[in-house]
C-alpha cells in the first residue's frame, strides 16, 4: 500500500506538469512574442510612473494673457514642477513649486487642468524615469527675484500660443494653449 499511495501521488505530480506544460504551449503558440511581452512580461519588469504637479503661471500682459515657463537643468523650457509635498494638496505643493522654481506667488486652481507624461532624467542615479505631471493654474499676485532656484532658472513669459510653441510635450502643449 505505502508504494501504492508514492505511485498515485508521482502520477499526480506528473498530470499537474503536463497540464502546466500543456497550458505553456497553448500560450505560446495563441499568442505572438510581441503580445506576450505587452501583455505579460512588460507590466512585470516596467516600473510605474512617477508623479509630479505643475504650476501653469499666468498674468495680464500688455497683449493679452502671458504664461510662464522657465528653462530646466538641460535648457529646455518647462514648467515649474515638482514631487508632491506632505501635508499639501497637489494645488499647494505646484503653488510651493511656483515660489521655489520661478519666485511667482498666486492663487492656484483646486483642480487640475489636465496632465502630460514625460521622461525625467535621473542623470546618475539611474535610468530615465517615465512621469505623470498634473498641471494647476495659479494666477499670479506677485514675481520676485530672490527666490530659491534664481542661480539656476531663466524665465520666459509669452503669449499661450507662442509658448506651447516651445515646450516639447504633445499634451503640454494642449494645456498650455
Amino acid at each position: 500500500t505505502h508504494f501504492r499511495s508514492i505511485c498515485n501521488l508521482s502520477t499526480t505530480v506528473l498530470n499537474v506538469l503536463s497540464i502546466k506544460i500543456d497550458y505553456w504551449r497553448v500560450m505560446l503558440r495563441s499568442t505572438s512574442l510581441g503580445s506576450l511581452w505587452a501583455n505579460y512580461i512588460k507590466p512585470i519588469v516596467q516600473r510605474p510612473p512617477g508623479l509630479q504637479v505643475g504650476a501653469l503661471c499666468h498674468r495680464e500682459g500688455d497683449n493679452g494673457r502671458e504664461v510662464l515657463l522657465i528653462s530646466s537643468s538641460s535648457g529646455r523650457w518647462i514648467l515649474p514642477k515638482g514631487w508632491p509635498i506632505d501635508g499639501k494638496t497637489a494645488g499647494e505643493a505646484a503653488q510651493q513649486e511656483a515660489w521655489e522654481e520661478a519666485g511667482v506667488r498666486g492663487d492656484v486652481s483646486p483642480d487640475p487642468l489636465g496632465t502630460y507624461e514625460y521622461q525625467k532624467s535621473l542623470k546618475k542615479k539611474g535610468p530615465d524615469m517615465r512621469m505623470v505631471a498634473s498641471v494647476y493654474a495659479l494666477r499670479m499676485q506677485s514675481i520676485s527675484d530672490q527666490y530659491p532656484e534664481a542661480d539656476q532658472r531663466q524665465r520666459l513669459w509669452r503669449t499661450p500660443e507662442s509658448a506651447a510653441d516651445v515646450v516639447r510635450e504633445p499634451a503640454l502643449k494642449t494645456i498650455i494653449r
